[in-house]
């Protein structure tokens, strides 16, 4: 029994890096020329991907379903968004974070907001990355560090998002300390990303020895990831 509950975990964790490193590809052929993936859909699929898996699913049995029909209408903007279809999104990233008037459908603010359980960390990421969405990045920020979890690789993937938000707000110091937070774990995926995403922060504040650093690390500790690869380009402009 314990043996068939690991090797589900197993199956989980590896669905979620090959959906990741699919996202992280996305990024490097079409978001090159920017110092971070901002305003990119996978940033939100980073966090809530793995929040899906490792939170969710395990304990749905247990857990409240103040979050469930929020939870549906958010997998739906996520949807309209990789379609393409921004104001759909924008529409149902709205219904998500607030609800639904005339309806017994509450929003994850609502959850974030009145309730002080699991379920209402979970809210709070869903909330910030909506607020991201919405284009709100100082409540997003609000949001997201409200959020904490035990779960390393649910954690990481916030901390990148996070980074993202700061990017966007300008705010690039803050930016690199959350990239770099998020690779704390380790994760084969999310690390070299979150490292790649740092290392462009730092050359746009021009401290290209902290750039250097961290552009290292992808080299030296992920040298299997396409950033190993594309790291190359970076370096030089370290020196």
């Amino acid at each position: 029994m314990a043996q068939k509950k690991v090797n589900k975990q197993d199956q989980e964790l590896e669905s979620v890096n090959e959906a990741l490193s699919q996202s992280g590809q996305w990024i490097e052929e079409h978001q090159k020329a920017i110092t971070i993936g901002a305003g990119v859909v996978v940033a939100v699929v980073l966090g809530v991907m793995a929040v899906y898996q490792w939170v969710i699913k395990p304990n749905r049995i247990a857990a409240s379903n103040e979050n469930a029909t929020a939870e549906v209408i958010f997998a739906q903007a996520e949807q309209a968004a990789m379609q393409g279809d921004t104001v759909r999104a924008k529409a149902l990233f709205e219904k998500a974070l607030n609800g639904v008037q005339d309806s017994d459908t509450i929003g994850f603010l609502e959850v974030a907001d009145n309730y002080s359980n699991q379920q209402a960390e979970l809210a709070a990421l869903y909330a910030g990355v909506c607020y991201a969405e919405l284009g709100q990045m100082e409540e997003a920020v609000e949001y997201l560090n409200k959020f904490s979890a035990s779960d390393i690789t649910v954690g990481d993937a916030a901390q990148m998002r996070l980074g993202d938000v700061y990017v966007e707000l300008g705010e690039l110091e803050k930016a690199a300390k959350a990239f770099e937070k998020a690779a704390k774990g380790e994760n084969d995926v999310i690390a070299p990303m979150a490292l790649m995403k740092a290392g462009r922060v730092y050359l746009k504040l021009e401290n290209k020895e902290a750039a250097k650093t961290v552009f290292e690390t992808v080299k030296t500790k992920f040298f299997n990831t396409q950033e190993a690869q594309e790291v190359e380009k970076y370096l030089p402009m370290c020196d």
